[in-house]
């Protein structure tokens, strides 16, 4: 894997702080459970580099005053790169590092290239994400987009610290709404025979379903008119499915997502493997029957109520048949799963990782990411919208209106768990009020640059990188190096926008590092440094941005 200066870095701090602390303790006469040491990058950079709140954790065991403790833990810390340390507060303690590991990091930025940023935290472990995953009942829509991206990039994000990841799509082509599909469908082609038909209130009315009614039409003529109703309806939904399924295919693939498998409801069915889980859970003593119907027994694994696997007519619930794929997953040797739903299915949680406990799993093997839902935002309006109606704005749409990059890089930048107002004419903006605009924008300028520096770019490997004192320098190096650092968070804590936060906070401090130091100059030493740090900013940017998923333009 690649270099992780930042992730070195805070291991040689804490060993010292190790150090520190053992001599600390010696000096005590007292033998005490150590904690676990950690540092952290503080929120304002005049506290420093780091910092740890080491002392307040040990003040208490040790029974004696933290900024004390803080005084004589610096006294007895040794670490070649720190230039100072203080005490702040009730008794953390800052250290402010010397510049030569910036210096390293940007040679050693530009040798690692593409794998800059990629670490071993996650150990190989092999995580399915199962995202999206909508009925193929109509085009994908606006609030399937955000659930698109989320998992798309924490997948990216993962596989950069080397967890082996699977993306997984299910499709949901089983059960009510696809026979609903098919009525749809076949009503409309009838009304296209002049046929007076009425759609059902519940039923897809989107201008979509007359698009493959017509298609219909052009392959069986009036055929489906004379045949048994029963049959035409089968026809018509398989038909609609097949649209539909190909239609979201090639969105998603132009919203630049790929799936290593797309799941079949329809096989849990048609290999009995719903029967055979709910035989495997009746053997476990967590199914019982009552009022004619199968129920799972999901309070004993902390749900609210049992629920219904089976109903009183035979036909299995959706619960059941997501048991039998859930099983289906963790047989197929995935050591973690997570899935990506919406802000809907918030209710469902606690009973689908009852199901995990019950196939005899830790319960926290299963993860969910709630989405939450997206309100566009047009002229300051919202727009509406409702699917069954049909009146609703798609991926499509939304991705050829604004574009493929805006609308990634939209979807991607607030916190899963918050509401999203997509603003739309700011996702439109050609200036730096726009947020993919202006880290785009950076990436511009620094291909610029380059493209200028001419023959000078051969000589900058052998720059004197000392040279680099201004803040505005000193501040892209270190915003640089905490890339690592970013990465194995975003992962952690499966903060996609993170990610995206980053990337804006890397484009604002090259362009203010642009603004303040003009790279070529009449001292070519300097010069040199210069465009060493622009070589390294470079692929750092586009790094991240590739694990977003948004392009990296070389001019604007």
């Amino acid at each position: 894997m690649g270099f992780n200066p930042v992730g070195q870095l805070e291991t040689e701090l804490i060993s010292a702080l190790e150090d520190a602390l053992d001599k600390v303790l010696a000096d005590h006469d007292k033998s005490i459970e150590k904690p676990e040491i950690e540092v952290e990058v503080p929120r304002e950079k005049e506290h420093g580099d780091y910092a740890t709140n080491l002392a307040m954790v040990m003040a208490g065991r040790l029974s004696t005053n933290p900024r004390k403790l803080a005084e004589d833990l610096v006294e007895a810390f040794d670490f070649d790169l720190v230039s100072n340390l203080e005490i702040a507060g009730p008794g953390f303690i800052n250290f402010h590092l010397k510049n030569d590991w910036l210096y390293q990091t940007v040679n050693q930025v530009i040798t690692a290239a593409e794998e800059y940023g990629q670490t071993e935290k996650g150990k190989g472990e092999k995580v399915q994400i199962e995202f999206v995953s909508t009925n193929p009942t109509g085009p994908l829509h606006v609030g399937h987009s955000r659930g698109a991206v989320v998992g798309d990039v924490l997948a990216n994000i993962m596989e950069e610290v080397n967890y082996d990841v699977y993306r997984e799509y299910l499709i949901n082509d089983a059960g009510n709404q696809m026979d609903l599909l098919g009525e749809s469908t076949y009503l409309r082609y009838r009304e296209l025979f002049g046929k007076e038909i009425h759609m059902p209130e519940n039923s897809y009315q989107g201008n979509y379903i007359i698009e493959v009614a017509e298609e219909l039409k052009a392959e069986y003529g009036d055929k489906l008119m004379e045949m048994d109703e029963k049959e035409a309806l089968i026809i018509s939904r398989e038909k609609a499915y097949e649209h539909m399924l190909a239609n979201i295919k090639e969105d998603l693939a132009e919203f630049r997502i790929e799936f290593d498998n797309w799941f079949s409801e329809r096989t849990l069915h048609e290999e009995n493997k719903i029967q055979e889980v709910i035989k495997l859970l009746r053997d476990k003593g967590y199914i019982y029957d009552k009022d004619g119907a199968i129920w799972f027994a999901s309070t004993e694994f902390g749900d609210d109520k049992d629920r219904v696997a089976i109903k009183n007519d035979g036909s299995p619930t959706y619960m059941a048949a997501d048991m039998a794929y859930h099983y289906d997953k963790l047989e197929r040797g995935f050591d973690h799963l997570i899935n990506v739903w919406g802000a809907d299915h918030h209710g469902y949680i606690d009973r689908m990782k009852a199901v995990i406990e019950a196939f005899g799993y830790d319960r926290d093997t299963l993860e969910i990411i709630i989405v939450q839902i997206v309100t566009l935002l047009r002229d300051g309006r919202k727009v509406p919208m409702s699917k069954r109606a049909g009146d609703f704005v798609t991926m499509r749409e939304v991705m050829e209106e604004v574009g493929r990059d805006a609308a990634r890089y939209f979807y991607t930048m607030r916190s899963t768990d918050s509401h999203f107002d997509f603003d739309l004419d700011l996702a439109k903006k050609e200036s730096t009020d726009n947020p993919v605009y202006y880290i785009q924008y950076a990436n511009a300028r620094i291909h610029s640059i380059l493209d200028n520096a001419g023959d000078l770019i051969s000589e900058a490997g052998d720059a004197d990188l000392n040279l680099l004192q201004d803040e505005s320098e000193v501040d892209l190096m270190k915003m640089i190096a905490r890339y690592p650092d970013q990465l194995e968070l975003a992962a952690a804590r499966r903060a996609p926008h993170m990610i995206a936060n980053y990337a804006h906070e890397l484009a604002g401090a090259f362009h203010g590092f642009y603004n303040r130091c003009r790279v070529i100059t009449d001292d070519k030493e300097l010069s040199l440094a210069r465009l060493q740090l622009v070589r390294a900013a470079k692929v750092v940017l586009e790094n991240v941005l590739r694990v977003l998923g948004v392009s990296a333009p070389e001019e604007m």
